[in-house]
């Protein structure tokens, strides 16, 4: 994901382990497959695919890749039936996972997890061991300018029906509930905000910090789940340092 919201550290998709852009574009034709299976091909009334365009183009995906993705998932991916499926699991020092996969074969892909989790030191747990430690929400998120007027902003976002307003240091983070996203996002470009990152993504309640020595051996675990072909998303609880801050 762009930007530099603190709840995109959290959603660590493909970051710095998915260097390749064709690898992204990959997972989100496969989202998009399962998005006109159940919705149709028709952006206009199907509001998941049209969250999935704007995805796309914040991942600089060309327009010819999305018009690609969008027609081969109306045919030759009709008959592939992709599955959602999340695991959750825990990592070193007392760390929540929760991953996001979407997959024809549950076995291949429970294999990789669970042998990724044990390789790297964590543990694959019960569906709900940790799941009640994140809120699924939708975050937008809008960068710090002389044109962004929070009192002005905060306004917009009430008559939009968001939950929150965060002053966050250089940005304005936007919390929605995940039916409430797309109807928020379209409202607020619609008064002329653009967005660094936006998504509907699990968040935790709280999050821990680790030592520099625990935390890399944690984004090992982070990265090498993030790069399974399977997996779409992975969500954690851990307050990542960067290298400014250490």
């Amino acid at each position: 994901m762009s930007g530099h919201s603190k709840w995109h550290n959290i959603q660590a998709t493909k970051g710095k382990a998915d260097n390749a852009r064709g690898k992204i574009f990959t997972k989100i034709g496969r989202e998009i497959a399962v998005a006109i299976k159940f919705g149709g091909a028709d952006p206009s009334t199907n509001s998941k695919l049209r969250e999935l365009i704007s995805k796309a183009k914040q991942n600089n995906m060309p327009n010819d890749n999305i018009t690609r993705s969008i027609k081969k998932a109306s045919g030759e991916l009709g008959n592939v039936n992709y599955e959602e499926i999340t695991y959750e699991g825990y990592g070193i020092g007392g760390s929540a996972l929760i991953v996001k996969c979407l997959t024809d074969n549950k076995n291949r892909t429970a294999g990789d997890v669970r042998h990724t989790f044990d390789k790297y030191g964590g543990n694959l747990g019960a569906l709900g061991c940790v799941s009640f430690l994140f809120d699924n929400k939708g975050v937008l998120t809008i960068e710090k300018t002389d044109e962004v007027k929070e009192e002005e902003l905060i306004d917009i976002c009430l008559e939009a029906d968001a939950e929150d307003v965060v002053n966050d240091g250089g940005e304005f983070e936007i919390i929605t509930t995940p039916t409430k996203f797309l109807s928020v996002k379209e409202f607020l470009e619609g008064k002329g905000y653009t967005f660094s990152s936006t998504g509907v993504m699990m968040i935790p309640q709280r999050t821990i910090e680790l030592s520099l020595q625990q935390q890399e051996s944690f984004e090992k675990l982070v990265d090498a789940l993030s790069d399974l072909d399977d997996v779409q998303d992975v969500y954690h609880n851990v307050e990542i340092k960067c290298d400014e801050e250490e």
